[in-house]
C-alpha cells in the first residue's frame, strides 16, 4: 500500500546510532541486502567528513523512509563534483517527494563544498530511477559498463 506523506514536516537529517537498521532494510530495498552491524560499521567508517554526507529522511511519524549518500570526487580529469553513492526511499513512500527532498539537501551540500557538478550512476533496469532524476534536472550523459574485482 502506497502511503502519502506531506513533505513539509518531512525531516532531513544526518543519521543517528540508531537508524542502522531501518537504513540496511532500505539497502536491501535498493538491491543491497546489509545487516544492521554492517550498517553500522558503514556509518562509523564513513562518518561525516570533508568529502562525505548521509542525510535520512524521517516521517512525522518519526519513521526513517529514506536516505542518501553523497561524496565529493576529486578527479584530475574533471573539475570538482559531487555524487550520489545511493539514494533510496522506501517503496511505500515513492513518489512522495522523499527523494526530491533528500536530492535536494545532497546538492546543497555539494554546492556549500564548491562542486561544479553533481552525478548520479543508475542501474540500466532502474527505468522510474531515471525518470526521477531527469525530472530533477539531471541529463542522461554517459552509458558505460562496470567492472569489479574481488580483492
Amino acid at each position: 500500500m502506497r502511503k502519502t506523506l506531506d513533505c513539509a514536516p518531512l525531516k532531513i537529517r544526518p543519521p543517528e546510532p540508531g537508524d542502522a537498521g531501518p537504513l540496511a532494510v532500505l539497502a536491501g530495498e535498493l538491491g543491497y541486502p546489509t545487516s544492521a552491524a554492517e550498517m553500522r560499521a558503514r556509518l562509523r567508517a564513513i562518518k561525516p567528513s570533508a568529502d562525505n554526507a548521509i542525510f535520512v529522511a524521517q516521517a512525522p511519524t518519526g519513521e526513517v523512509i529514506g536516505w542518501i549518500h553523497v561524496s565529493v570526487t576529486r578527479l584530475l580529469e574533471v573539475p570538482l563534483r559531487a555524487e550520489v553513492n545511493g539514494l533510496v526511499v522506501g517503496e511505500a513512500y515513492r513518489s512522495s517527494g522523499a527523494g526530491a527532498r533528500l536530492l535536494g539537501e545532497a546538492e546543497a551540500w555539494a554546492h556549500k563544498k564548491k562542486c561544479v557538478n553533481m552525478s548520479v550512476r543508475s542501474n540500466v533496469i532502474r527505468d522510474r530511477a531515471h525518470k526521477f532524476y531527469e525530472r530533477q534536472g539531471y541529463e542522461h550523459c554517459k552509458t558505460q559498463k562496470a567492472f569489479r574485482k574481488r580483492l
